[in-house]
């Protein structure tokens, strides 16, 4: 497994000097309350380049005579603590998991630091900041930017956002098994979800017949809040209240994925909480899902991103002129406001960039939706799809999402 984390490691210090040092933090639980902590998530670009998850965790890998050299700081062990919140790993665990070969703890890092830079190794220092102002930011990485900028001021600190940006956004055969079963998990749980639907079922239990059937399968829980939308709060993109009941002949619409080895799916259905769509639900769900036809089978190697959006555009505003809801394409920002897609991998909105055009090994979504707020009618449907050398292949087209398809399920229960 620990060749997929060091080939990362190598491709990172493609793109810089010798004697650049990029710096990486896994991170640490923030606070929540009192002695509570919240779920620790490692820092994706961290876990990407050594596959450990654990907290507090610092990974240096310098460019040294063109090649990258490694270096893991950990934390030790305490028999005490570890009473109380859970063993940590042990080194040759660690490297065993990383395939980095030097493993110090954390008290090594200030003298890594320091030594690099009078010894006048360290020539340039990369961290994982998204924004260049670290007066801007709480982060592990832009404090430490602030604190080290105060003390060594002839040392150049960058940005290493745009590096991962450029790795990420192609996702090799070790990641793509990862998605293709979080995708797989997510099927099974949008079936338990159909399965136990009917009118006067709370939103939220709908959330928790899908986070149980993932958690009970293999995943490591939600890839992100999951968004049970029914009625008119449908046409709220980011509704994450789920504490109302499902009414008789309205919609919901269920936005959500599962986790696996800490790679996600993404992925939005939109289900008739009665078992059958009315003729206006049926009209406006396959205008939506005429426009998301037409964005995959436009995906290709060479293709222009930002012409997902138009293609995308360019359906909905002619069907919805068809049936006489808009009269001219402005119009249609009043019933669909978001984009068509997104990276998808590691992170849910993952590394990537919009600027670009398609290449094999790239996952995106397809997400186009219409939100008819004065008739209580929010549809959205989303697959994940990734990218081939001779198009693309849809990671979630055996999650049924016709309205026959559909139908004939929830008739069967």
């Amino acid at each position: 497994m620990h060749t997929f984390f060091t080939q990362n490691r190598e491709n990172l210090v493609k793109d810089l000097n010798n004697g650049d040092v990029v710096i990486l933090f896994a991170g640490q639980a923030p606070k929540s309350t009192a002695d509570a902590h919240y779920v620790f998530k490692a820092n994706k670009n961290f876990y990407y380049l050594t596959g450990l998850t654990q907290e507090n965790f610092i990974l240096a890998v310098q460019k040294v005579d063109d090649q990258a050299k490694s270096t893991l700081f950990i934390e030790k062990s305490d028999y005490d603590i570890e009473k109380w919140m859970g063993r940590k790993l042990k080194k040759e665990k660690a490297a065993e998991i990383s395939g980095i070969d030097k493993v110090d703890y954390i008290e090594g890092f200030e003298r890594f630091l320091t030594g690099g830079i009078y010894n006048d190794a360290i020539k340039t220092v990369y961290l994982d900041l998204e924004k260049l102002s670290w007066k801007e930011s709480h982060s592990t990485a832009h404090h430490f930017a602030q604190d080290f900028s105060s003390r060594f001021v002839h040392i150049p600190v960058k940005s290493a956002h745009p590096i991962f940006n450029r790795l990420r956004r192609i996702k090799r055969d070790y990641e793509i098994v990862k998605i293709e079963k979080a995708v797989e998990l997510t099927k099974v749980g949008l079936e338990a979800v159909m399965n136990e639907l009917k009118p006067g079922m709370m939103e939220y239990q709908l959330e928790s017949v899908f986070s149980h059937t993932i958690r009970y399968n293999g995943a490591d829980g939600n890839s992100f809040p999951t968004i049970a939308a029914s009625g008119e709060d449908a046409v709220i993109l980011h509704y994450v209240e789920n504490n109302k009941a499902c009414e008789e002949n309205t919609l919901v619409l269920m936005d959500l994925g599962a986790q696996y080895h800490e790679y996600s799916a993404d992925i939005t259905r939109t289900y008739p909480v009665s078992g059958k769509f009315t003729e206006r639900q049926k009209t406006i769900y396959n205008i939506v899902l005429k426009a998301m036809n037409a964005v995959i089978e436009s995906m290709k190697p060479g293709i222009a991103f930002n012409d997902l959006n138009k293609t995308c555009s360019d359906v909905l505003v002619k069907e919805l002129t068809d049936i006489g809801l808009i009269e001219k394409p402005e119009e249609l920002s009043k019933y669909y406001y978001h984009g068509v897609s997104h990276h998808l991998g590691l992170d849910v909105h993952d590394l990537g960039g919009r600027d670009i055009v398609l290449e094999p090994g790239m996952v995106f979504t397809v997400e186009p939706g219409l939100y008819i707020a004065e008739e209580g009618i929010g549809i959205r449907i989303e697959d994940d799809i990734l990218i081939t050398e001779d198009g693309h292949r849809n990671l979630s087209k055996d999650i049924i999402k016709t309205v026959e398809e559909i139908e004939a399920f929830m008739a069967q229960k």
